[in-house]
């Protein structure tokens, strides 16, 4: 066969990730801590935006609907963000979504540290000569987060728990350790709030105070050193007396804590170094690192019909216009090509912000609406009702990309009545149902579980065969392993180790 060169026509379709549509794809996911520092950043480099005061509302509203109208002016706007995350199931939706994960892999790391300059999007492709300009390394990039209490015990709970209610009871728990360790909540109001019983907030707890490091999230000094004394296995009868006792320690009452503990001198003096040995605030080994309280960006608010209000937190919005009076100014004195290309980028740029924004806060309303409009038995019920629910079925009732909801759920926190959640915590998965009918939320087939073997008799103890057999006739189409596994995450034993103690309780 020859080869000859030859010229040939051909039509292809590709999705071009222009600047402007990677650093709206990094605001979707910004927090808005870190929101506001990335607009503070371009406030300072863009002479043509300006912050909008409290009396700029129609100002604001004016500049958005301006800048939606100048599409075609701003350049390059086919690659808008709006535009192709909201195409929904079309082959170009599914090719944009595999390209972000591969053009962002580390999409579901934690945003940058607020102080951070916002020159890390310049380096991402920003419109503008700065990026070139600032050339060098920011040094501060490369200093490494220090470690909070509240981000190792969040890691620890990743691998320790695994039902979603149970987490969400675990996060809630962790949010109200205080930074020398302990727990300075209620275990009643803490159920109550969140719609459970106090047993489970109970066995949750149970979980965490084995978390590293020992002693954590106890709710008094004396819980706090069983707690270390356990962990070594030293808690025997004797030094739980003692440390029952602390008043008579800090009395100096050693004819009574021998008494006490039936000890003598020698026994009481070991005792009493050990206790001189344990850590008192645990919590303190991880630092003074100053804790950012939790902003929510969302609120949700029970209407008079037994309905939901849902409403973005405007604090949290940055608010920015557009000077376009100083820009027709500005724009008649330059003569330079070089000074004419500025402005004009700096129009762009400045165009693109004010629209990006706006898109911004009314996907993060949409997917929020949806979230709350698929959990409504979560806020009128409590945890126990929450409901299978996926990236996918949020996305495809608003018509967006799973990548989308996925950006638009990190890092964003949402006011309830029954508390601040993280919005990525609605998210549990499904068990399908026997008959056909509606699935089943994994939590709510691990509380039928537990009720089952809560109720079990001595001389009957039911084992994970029979479980599955009394769900499957509840209508629950669950395998016999997973019954296991859900047994085990819930720290319950097995069958014949559940009959062992009954027996041993029994005589």
């Amino acid at each position: 066969m020859a080869l000859s060169q030859r010229l040939e026509f051909r039509q292809t379709q590709a999705l071009v990730m222009t600047p402007q549509l990677m650093q709206a794809i990094k605001l979707l996911q910004l927090s808005s801590l870190d929101l506001a520092a990335y607009v503070e950043g371009e406030l300072e480099r863009n002479p043509l935006l300006e912050r909008a005061v409290e009396d700029d509302g129609a100002a604001l509203r004016e500049n958005t609907e301006r800048a939606n109208s100048e599409r075609d002016a701003a350049g390059s706007d086919g690659d808008w963000i709006g535009e192709e995350f909201e195409t929904s199931r079309s082959a170009m939706e599914e090719r944009l979504g595999t390209e972000l994960e591969n053009a962002f892999p580390d999409a579901e790391e934690k945003p940058a540290p607020v102080g951070m300059q916002p020159a890390a999007f310049s380096a991402i492709g920003g419109s503008g000569p700065r990026a070139a300009e600032e050339g060098g390394y920011n040094l501060e990039a490369f200093v490494s987060n220090e470690a909070t209490l509240a981000d190792h015990l969040a890691e620890q709970m990743t691998f320790a728990i695994s039902d979603p209610a149970h987490r969400m009871i675990g996060q809630y728990l962790i949010d109200m350790v205080d930074e020398a360790g302990y727990l300075t909540g209620d275990i009643g109001s803490i159920a109550e709030k969140l719609g459970t019983s106090c047993a489970d907030v109970d066995a949750v707890l149970a979980i965490l105070q084995t978390f590293d490091p020992p002693g954590v999230c106890a709710r008094n000094l004396t819980e706090c050193l069983a707690i270390q004394l356990k962990d070594r296995d030293r808690f025997d009868p004797a030094m739980q007396a003692l440390v029952e006792h602390l008043d008579l320690l800090a009395k100096r009452d050693f004819a009574a804590l021998r008494k006490l503990c039936g000890v003598n001198d020698e026994d009481l003096a070991d005792m009493m170094a050990e206790i001189r040995n344990l850590n008192p605030k645990p919590g303190l080994a991880f630092g003074s690192t100053t804790v950012q309280p939790v902003v929510p960006d969302v609120f949700v608010r029970a209407a008079p019909d037994a309905s939901w209000q849902i409403e973005l937190n405007s604090d949290t919005l940055p608010k920015v216009l557009i000077n376009q009076r100083y820009y027709a100014q500005v724009s008649q004195t330059t003569r330079s090509d070089k000074e004419k290309s500025y402005i004009a980028e700096c129009l762009q740029s400045a165009t693109w912000l004010v629209r990006a924004l706006d898109q911004r806060a009314k996907t993060i309303l949409k997917v929020s609406s949806e979230i709350v409009r698929q959990q409504d038995a979560f806020f009128a019920k409590g945890v126990q009702h929450l409901r299978p629910l996926n990236l996918k079925t949020v996305a495809d009732a608003i018509g967006m990309h799973e990548s989308t909801v996925s950006r638009v759920t990190a890092n964003k926190y949402i006011a309830t009545p029954r508390g601040i959640f993280e919005l990525k915590y609605f998210f549990t998965s499904a068990i399908a149902a026997a008959d056909g009918g509606e699935a089943h939320s994994a939590e709510a087939v691990r509380h039928r579980i537990r009720q089952l073997i809560d109720s079990e008799a001595a001389a009957d103890v039911l084992s994970d065969d029979t479980i599955v057999e009394k769900l499957r006739e509840a209508g629950v189409d669950i395998a016999r392993r997973t019954v296991a596994k859900y047994r085990e995450a819930m720290r319950i034993p097995s069958s014949v180790q559940r009959r062992r103690n009954k027996q041993a309780a029994g005589s």
